[in-house]
Protein backbone atom coordinates (compact mmCIF):
# COMPACT_ATOMS: atom_id res chain seq x y z
CA UNK A 1 0.00 0.00 0.00
CA UNK A 2 1.34 3.51 -0.74
CA UNK A 3 1.76 6.32 1.22
CA UNK A 4 2.36 4.75 4.33
CA UNK A 5 3.74 6.75 7.07
CA UNK A 6 5.95 5.15 9.75
CA UNK A 7 6.74 7.88 13.13
CA UNK A 8 9.67 6.42 15.78
CA UNK A 9 7.82 7.33 19.76
CA UNK A 10 11.19 7.02 21.45
CA UNK A 11 11.92 7.45 25.18
CA UNK A 12 13.34 10.52 27.16
CA UNK A 13 13.60 11.73 30.83
CA UNK A 14 12.22 15.16 30.03
CA UNK A 15 10.01 16.24 27.82
CA UNK A 16 11.38 20.10 28.59
CA UNK A 17 14.96 18.78 27.62
CA UNK A 18 13.69 16.99 24.52
CA UNK A 19 11.58 19.90 23.18
CA UNK A 20 14.89 22.57 23.67
CA UNK A 21 17.10 20.51 21.77
CA UNK A 22 14.50 19.61 19.28
CA UNK A 23 13.01 23.01 18.52
CA UNK A 24 17.22 23.90 18.38
CA UNK A 25 17.33 21.74 15.09
CA UNK A 26 14.25 23.52 13.17
CA UNK A 27 11.51 21.38 14.31
CA UNK A 28 7.81 22.71 15.93
CA UNK A 29 6.09 21.02 18.24
CA UNK A 30 2.73 19.26 16.95
CA UNK A 31 1.47 18.19 20.50
CA UNK A 32 2.46 18.31 23.58
CA UNK A 33 0.84 16.87 27.04
CA UNK A 34 1.74 16.60 30.78
CA UNK A 35 -0.51 14.41 32.15
CA UNK A 36 -1.59 11.78 32.47
CA UNK A 37 1.59 10.60 30.52
CA UNK A 38 4.32 13.41 29.43
CA UNK A 39 4.37 12.75 25.59
CA UNK A 40 5.10 15.55 22.83
CA UNK A 41 5.65 15.06 19.39
CA UNK A 42 7.60 17.09 16.70
CA UNK A 43 7.44 18.21 13.05
CA UNK A 44 10.39 19.22 11.14
CA UNK A 45 8.74 19.55 6.83
CA UNK A 46 8.29 15.40 6.30
CA UNK A 47 10.14 14.25 9.19
CA UNK A 48 8.22 13.31 12.24
CA UNK A 49 9.30 12.21 15.87
CA UNK A 50 7.22 11.40 19.11
CA UNK A 51 9.00 11.41 22.43
CA UNK A 52 7.30 9.87 26.03
CA UNK A 53 9.00 10.55 29.65
CA UNK A 54 9.81 8.33 31.71
CA UNK A 55 10.40 9.11 35.22
CA UNK A 56 13.74 7.95 36.51
CA UNK A 57 14.82 7.16 33.00
CA UNK A 58 18.56 6.35 32.53
CA UNK A 59 19.45 8.08 29.18
CA UNK A 60 23.10 6.59 29.34
CA UNK A 61 21.33 3.72 29.33
CA UNK A 62 19.02 4.11 26.02
CA UNK A 63 18.36 1.66 23.31
CA UNK A 64 16.69 4.13 21.77
CA UNK A 65 16.97 4.74 18.21
CA UNK A 66 15.98 5.75 14.97
CA UNK A 67 17.08 6.22 11.04
CA UNK A 68 15.97 9.39 8.90
CA UNK A 69 17.04 9.23 5.85
CA UNK A 70 16.44 12.47 4.14
CA UNK A 71 17.80 14.47 0.28
CA UNK A 72 20.83 16.18 1.81
CA UNK A 73 22.27 15.26 4.94
CA UNK A 74 25.01 17.81 4.82
CA UNK A 75 22.76 20.80 4.24
CA UNK A 76 20.89 18.92 6.77
CA UNK A 77 23.87 18.91 9.53
CA UNK A 78 24.48 22.50 8.54
CA UNK A 79 21.14 23.46 9.80
CA UNK A 80 21.03 21.57 13.01
CA UNK A 81 24.46 22.88 13.56
CA UNK A 82 24.10 26.23 13.33
CA UNK A 83 20.57 26.00 15.56
CA UNK A 84 22.53 23.95 18.34
CA UNK A 85 25.23 26.31 18.23
CA UNK A 86 22.79 29.15 18.80
CA UNK A 87 20.64 27.60 21.56
CA UNK A 88 24.23 26.16 23.30
CA UNK A 89 26.89 28.34 22.33
CA UNK A 90 28.36 25.33 20.15
CA UNK A 91 28.18 22.44 18.53
CA UNK A 92 28.09 19.45 20.89
CA UNK A 93 30.53 16.43 20.41
CA UNK A 94 30.41 14.87 23.90
CA UNK A 95 28.06 13.98 26.20
CA UNK A 96 24.60 13.90 25.78
CA UNK A 97 23.47 15.32 23.68
CA UNK A 98 26.15 15.74 20.84
CA UNK A 99 26.07 15.48 17.20
CA UNK A 100 29.19 14.36 14.68
CA UNK A 101 29.89 15.18 11.34
CA UNK A 102 28.41 13.47 7.82
CA UNK A 103 31.26 11.18 7.03
CA UNK A 104 31.22 8.27 4.39
CA UNK A 105 29.81 5.43 6.23
CA UNK A 106 31.88 1.48 5.36
CA UNK A 107 29.01 0.09 6.92
CA UNK A 108 26.22 1.24 4.75
CA UNK A 109 27.69 1.26 1.21
CA UNK A 110 30.27 4.79 2.78
CA UNK A 111 27.16 6.26 1.69
CA UNK A 112 27.36 9.48 3.68
CA UNK A 113 25.64 9.77 6.98
CA UNK A 114 25.91 11.60 10.38
CA UNK A 115 24.65 10.43 13.90
CA UNK A 116 23.01 12.53 16.74
CA UNK A 117 22.52 11.02 20.47
CA UNK A 118 19.54 13.37 21.10
CA UNK A 119 18.85 14.64 25.36
CA UNK A 120 16.90 10.99 25.64
CA UNK A 121 19.81 8.93 24.62
CA UNK A 122 18.39 8.06 21.59
CA UNK A 123 20.73 7.26 18.81
CA UNK A 124 19.20 9.27 15.66
CA UNK A 125 21.55 8.57 12.39
CA UNK A 126 20.99 10.23 9.64
CA UNK A 127 21.84 9.11 6.66
CA UNK A 128 20.97 10.29 2.58
CA UNK A 129 17.65 8.96 1.06
CA UNK A 130 18.44 5.64 -0.75
CA UNK A 131 16.30 6.85 -4.00
CA UNK A 132 18.55 9.92 -4.02
CA UNK A 133 21.28 9.38 -6.47
CA UNK A 134 25.05 9.91 -4.92
CA UNK A 135 28.43 9.55 -6.14
CA UNK A 136 29.83 7.12 -4.24
CA UNK A 137 33.73 7.00 -5.11
CA UNK A 138 35.82 3.16 -4.96
CA UNK A 139 37.03 2.28 -1.75
CA UNK A 140 40.77 3.41 -1.10
CA UNK A 141 43.63 1.33 -2.28
CA UNK A 142 44.20 -1.78 0.21
CA UNK A 143 47.96 0.08 0.88
CA UNK A 144 46.38 3.82 1.83
CA UNK A 145 45.97 2.15 5.37
CA UNK A 146 45.25 5.52 7.18
CA UNK A 147 42.57 6.09 4.98
CA UNK A 148 41.32 2.26 5.42
CA UNK A 149 41.70 2.60 8.99
CA UNK A 150 39.85 6.12 9.22
CA UNK A 151 37.05 4.39 7.63
CA UNK A 152 37.11 1.78 10.26
CA UNK A 153 37.37 4.05 12.81
CA UNK A 154 34.03 5.90 11.75
CA UNK A 155 32.01 2.87 11.90
CA UNK A 156 33.58 1.74 15.75
CA UNK A 157 33.15 5.70 16.58
CA UNK A 158 29.83 6.99 14.85
CA UNK A 159 27.76 3.83 14.29
CA UNK A 160 28.61 1.09 17.18
CA UNK A 161 29.77 4.48 19.45
CA UNK A 162 32.69 2.41 20.47
CA UNK A 163 35.57 5.28 20.92
CA UNK A 164 38.08 3.63 22.78
CA UNK A 165 38.17 0.99 20.18
CA UNK A 166 38.33 3.82 17.11
CA UNK A 167 40.95 6.23 18.97
CA UNK A 168 43.25 2.81 19.64
CA UNK A 169 43.35 1.84 15.62
CA UNK A 170 43.28 5.31 14.35
CA UNK A 171 46.60 6.28 16.80
CA UNK A 172 48.41 3.17 15.92
CA UNK A 173 47.50 3.75 12.15
CA UNK A 174 48.56 7.38 12.69
CA UNK A 175 51.43 6.53 14.25
CA UNK A 176 52.77 4.51 11.25
CA UNK A 177 51.32 6.04 8.46
CA UNK A 178 50.84 9.76 9.13
CA UNK A 179 54.47 11.17 7.78
CA UNK A 180 54.03 9.64 4.64
CA UNK A 181 50.10 10.06 4.18
CA UNK A 182 48.33 11.98 1.38
CA UNK A 183 48.21 15.03 3.17
CA UNK A 184 44.12 14.49 2.19
CA UNK A 185 44.31 11.48 4.31
CA UNK A 186 45.94 12.52 6.81
CA UNK A 187 43.70 15.90 7.86
CA UNK A 188 40.84 13.58 7.40
CA UNK A 189 41.91 11.33 9.55
CA UNK A 190 43.77 14.28 12.11
CA UNK A 191 40.01 16.07 12.12
CA UNK A 192 38.02 12.92 13.40
CA UNK A 193 40.71 11.59 16.18
CA UNK A 194 40.16 15.86 17.14
CA UNK A 195 36.23 14.87 17.35
CA UNK A 196 37.30 11.92 19.04
CA UNK A 197 39.23 13.64 21.39
CA UNK A 198 36.66 16.60 22.69
CA UNK A 199 34.46 12.78 22.79
CA UNK A 200 36.80 11.75 25.41
CA UNK A 201 36.62 14.90 26.98
CA UNK A 202 40.60 15.68 26.10
CA UNK A 203 40.47 19.07 25.18
CA UNK A 204 44.43 19.48 25.21
CA UNK A 205 45.01 16.35 22.67
CA UNK A 206 42.56 17.75 20.43
CA UNK A 207 44.26 21.23 20.41
CA UNK A 208 47.34 19.42 19.41
CA UNK A 209 45.65 17.39 16.56
CA UNK A 210 43.88 20.36 15.03
CA UNK A 211 47.22 22.47 15.38
CA UNK A 212 48.63 19.63 13.20
CA UNK A 213 45.79 20.07 10.65
CA UNK A 214 46.65 23.86 10.18
CA UNK A 215 50.41 22.83 9.99
CA UNK A 216 50.04 20.37 7.34
CA UNK A 217 50.47 21.47 3.81
CA UNK A 218 48.25 21.34 1.01
CA UNK A 219 47.11 22.40 -2.14
CA UNK A 220 44.33 24.92 -3.79
CA UNK A 221 42.62 21.38 -5.22
CA UNK A 222 43.08 19.76 -1.88
CA UNK A 223 41.74 22.64 0.57
CA UNK A 224 38.54 22.86 -1.85
CA UNK A 225 37.97 19.00 -1.65
CA UNK A 226 38.42 19.75 2.16
CA UNK A 227 36.41 22.56 2.60
CA UNK A 228 33.90 20.69 4.85
CA UNK A 229 36.57 19.02 7.25
CA UNK A 230 38.58 21.81 7.67
CA UNK A 231 35.46 23.71 8.31
CA UNK A 232 34.51 21.68 10.85
CA UNK A 233 38.28 21.71 12.13
CA UNK A 234 37.98 25.42 12.87
CA UNK A 235 34.71 25.00 14.51
CA UNK A 236 36.38 23.12 17.20
CA UNK A 237 38.79 25.23 17.74
CA UNK A 238 36.79 28.17 18.12
CA UNK A 239 34.76 26.29 20.44
CA UNK A 240 37.91 25.03 22.73
CA UNK A 241 38.80 28.83 22.52
CA UNK A 242 35.46 29.76 23.85
CA UNK A 243 35.40 26.89 26.56
CA UNK A 244 38.60 27.98 27.52
CA UNK A 245 37.46 31.35 28.45
CA UNK A 246 34.55 30.27 30.67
Amino acid sequence: MANEVAIPQLPCRSIDEVTEFYEALGFCVTYRQVRPNPYVAFRREDLEMHFFAIEGFDVTDSYGACALYVPDTGALYRAFADGLRAAYGKVPVSGIPRITAPRRRKNDGRRTGFTMVDPGGNWIRVFNHPEKPEPVPAPPPTANRLATTLENAVVLGDSKGDTAQAVKILDATLAREGERAHPVDLVEALVYRAELALRQEDAERARTLLARVRATPLEDSERERLADCLGLAEQMLRDLAADAQN
